[in-house]
């Protein structure tokens, strides 16, 4: 099993809960929590795969990420009452999840040897896309509009921390994609207990 093989699939289980205690949330029946989770599972990776023009798709190709998102959705149906905030879980989920899927569609990208944007943009995308359609479906603010919070940015920095130790440091895929992890969980941890931000736009009345 390759490495981009093995994140895709634990970023599919990991996607899979938070778009199950999405349906929780919603309170829906067990068929739309299978929905919300494979949704959220695979999304990221099938815009990843679309762009990259990657035939087949990688869940067409192996259909067991729908299998692990399946018994991740029937797992927390049946548990979800025992936490005591799934809102707070889910956040915590959806960070482990961006930061492994945003490794993925780094290694995915540079395994069809794409250039340093298209790796960027890729490992971005791979890892907020999921979750995004997850939190309009569910008629919730998306985690990547929320204001004040480091979501987008810590993609891009995880995605640009992996290719820069693979580019100047010379370090080993699995040590790239390590790193990778590390620093977007890092930011998106560090955004959520001690208010990391970057500065936003705030509107000024017009000169006279």
């Amino acid at each position: 099993m390759t490495i981009a093989l093995s994140l895709d699939y634990t970023s599919a289980l990991i996607f899979a809960l938070t778009g199950a205690l999405a349906a929780s949330r919603a309170q829906l029946d067990i068929v739309g929590f299978i929905f919300f989770a494979a949704l959220t599972a695979v999304g990221g990776g099938t815009l990843r795969d679309l762009l990259l023009d990657r035939d087949p798709i990688f869940w067409i190709a192996d259909p067991t990420p729908l299998g692990i998102a399946a018994l991740a959705a029937i797992f927390v149906f049946f548990t979800a009452h025992l936490l005591e905030s799934r809102l707070k879980w889910l956040i915590w989920l959806d960070a482990a999840a961006l930061a492994i899927a945003v490794a993925a569609g780094v290694a995915v990208a540079r395994s069809l040897g794409a250039s340093v944007p298209v790796v960027l943009v890729m490992g971005v995308a791979t890892g907020t896309f999921g979750g995004m359609i997850r939190d309009v479906i569910a008629n919730e603010v998306p985690l990547v509009l929320k204001q004040g919070e480091l979501y987008v940015t810590a993609a891009f920095g995880g995605a640009g921390a992996a290719l820069l130790g693979s580019r100047l440091l010379a370090v080993d895929p699995i040590w790239g994609t390590v790193i990778c992890v590390a620093v977007t969980f890092g930011l998106r941890a560090g955004s959520l207990l001690f208010g990391w931000s970057l500065p936003v736009y705030k509107a000024r009345p017009p000169r006279n």
